[in-house]
């Protein structure tokens, strides 16, 4: 069994992961104040400064140069110059650094962009939770910037503009003090899991590190060998588990483990519910293309939801001085297999 790093290894506090420019991506529609309140909580709490995005959607193929699409971009622009100083005004009542940002295109490709451009450490943005047909017909920006974006990405459950919000959109008042990440022992679950230990200690927050494992199909040749090998695997889980549980307890990080079986999307977002978690931090992959289309993604599927926001991480640039929770040794493969499959 591979040995994670104690506290013994470790000196000094955490960095915060949040300590930095935040991009808020807003259509400016009712449904998104719910993640304005957000963008200033983090702001406030974490000391970052704003960028406040509103894309100008503007397909491939049509002319810009057009008189009627010019004017009608030239409008859109002025109604959102208006719209941004307002918002830009508010951060600033609440002592909030913020400045506004138009660009003009597809809005996903622009927010992915700008992210990389302003140097954020997190982006936020809303979904509206679309599933099914609803879904595949026409799709979701949120999913599309969680696949490449040069950060984490923040997702907050929207009700659809003039709908009442739907039972697992967020309400309430704003906290982080129960968190969930769902792992399966993979590089970019593991990445998750380091990060939400700097969210953690930066809102004393109790961390629950979660592993599903999958219901297993048996052929006709099932033998009480396939049992006792399951068994096995399972009791390696729980050890695993309690490593990295150890981990984060003696970075200061209260911390437990759950191991349960099942599907897992409605394993995530049924202990979501129980323990009544108020964020989901989740590797991805980041997968597009056809690789996408054939294995899907957990992350996006339980971001489209679940009841609390979503945080997914993907690839996370550490600052040089941050001292690891997960040790490299920690990270070396075992004979525990990624069953959870977050993709």
């Amino acid at each position: 069994m591979s040995q994670a790093i104690t506290r013994k290894d470790l000196s000094g506090p955490m960095t915060n992961p949040l300590a930095g420019r935040i991009l808020f991506a807003t259509d400016f529609s009712g449904c998104a104040a719910r993640n304005w309140e957000y963008v200033l909580f983090l702001g406030k709490t974490c000391g970052a400064k704003l960028d406040i995005l509103h894309v100008l959607e503007f397909q491939p193929g049509m002319d810009p140069d057009y008189d009627v699409n010019r004017m009608y971009l030239e409008q859109l622009r002025k109604q959102a110059v208006q719209q941004l100083d307002e918002l830009v005004n508010l951060a600033a009542l609440t002592g909030i650094s913020a400045q506004g940002r138009i660009t003009q295109g597809i809005p996903s490709q622009q927010i992915k962009e700008v992210a990389k451009e302003c140097g954020a450490v997190l982006a936020v943005l809303g979904t509206h939770g679309w599933t099914g047909l609803e879904h595949i017909l026409l799709g979701s920006t949120a999913e599309r910037v969680v696949r490449g974006a040069p950060c984490p990405v923040l997702t907050v459950r929207m009700a659809r503009a003039g709908a009442p919000p739907p039972e697992s959109a967020v309400s309430g008042p704003i906290r982080i003090q129960q968190i969930l990440v769902p792992i399966d022992f993979s590089d970019c679950s593991l990445d998750a899991l380091e990060f939400a230990a700097q969210v953690a200690e930066q809102f004393k927050a109790k961390v629950t590190v979660l592993h599903v494992m999958e219901p297993v199909t048996y052929g006709l040749d099932f033998t009480i060998g396939h049992a006792a090998e399951r068994d096995k695997k399972r009791e390696l889980i729980k050890a695993r588990l309690a490593e990295l549980t150890r981990a984060l307890t003696s970075c200061g990080v209260t911390a437990d483990r759950v191991l349960c079986g099942g599907l897992p999307v409605d394993s995530i977002l049924d202990r979501a519910r129980v323990q009544a978690s108020d964020l989901i931090v989740m590797g991805t992959h980041g997968r597009r293309g056809l690789a996408h289309l054939l294995t899907g993604s957990v992350a996006e599927a339980v971001l489209r939801q679940a009841r609390c926001p979503v945080l997914t991480v993907r690839s996370p640039k550490f600052t040089p001085e941050h001292r690891r929770v997960v040790s490299a040794e920690a990270r070396q493969p075992s004979n525990i297999d990624g069953s959870m499959g977050l993709r």
